[in-house]
């Protein structure tokens, strides 16, 4: 007959009592939901200009801070509470969202060339600034989307910019779901493009102008596949 020793059963007991337990918080523990991630759609596309540009162009990625580092969808139900759409995410940054968008809208405006931060090129100007907001602001009980991007734009390798401007788009969704929050996001980003492409052709096409040396000189790349 087989005796066992008192601290051979205590041992045992507390492994069958560690093993259930274990199981027992394994079976409670939530389930993570799925993630559904989005990318706004381009809705419209910028004409090339009457006159074609003769420069070549940097697009640099906007700087950002706080929850515009990220890649949720910033929802402020009331003012000064953010929040992001649960279950839902950008495919990219919010900086590298815009970034896509400009330099798709400027390409469309047929420069010469035109490059990002990603690559080393020498361009004759560089385009870059804050994006102080992309994100949906609950008013008067319903959603609004807001774009707001600080612009600079400055003569290739010149640390004091050329021009400045301050572009806010608002759009309203057609409902308060995250497919019509995420459409009202691909109108205003290409609102906000249509907008930062003319104003980037005025300033630079007025400084050749009064700079006619400076003229020139397009890099031989264009950006790197996304």
């Amino acid at each position: 007959m087989t005796v066992f020793k008192p601290f051979h059963v205590v041992r045992t007991l507390l492994a069958i009592c560690a093993t259930a337990a274990l199981l027992s918080a394994c079976s409670v523990l939530p389930k993570r939901e799925p993630v559904q991630v989005w990318q706004p759609e381009e809705t419209a596309t910028v004409t090339a200009p009457a006159q074609p540009a003769d420069f070549s162009l940097r697009v640099d990625t906007p700087n950002t801070s706080g929850p515009l580092d990220g890649t949720g969808i910033v929802v402020m139900p009331v003012a000064g509470q953010i929040s992001t759409y649960k279950g839902a995410r950008w495919s990219e940054s919010p900086a590298l969202l815009v970034r896509h968008r400009l330099v798709d809208a400027f390409m469309a405006a047929k420069l010469p060339a035109v490059t990002t931060d990603d690559d080393h090129f020498y361009s004759n100007y560089t385009l870059s600034g804050d994006l102080r907001a992309f994100q949906s602001e609950y008013r008067n009980g319903s959603p609004v989307v807001v774009v707001r991007f600080d612009a600079q734009l400055r003569r290739g390798g010149a640390r004091n910019p050329l021009a400045t401007r301050s572009f806010v788009v608002t759009r309203n969704p057609s409902g308060v779901d995250v497919p019509q929050i995420v459409a009202a996001f691909g109108a205003a980003d290409d609102q906000l493009a249509q907008q930062v492409v003319a104003w980037t052709l005025e300033i630079a096409n007025r400084d050749q102008a009064a700079h006619p040396a400076d003229a020139g000189g397009a890099v031989s790349r264009n950006p790197k596949s996304r």
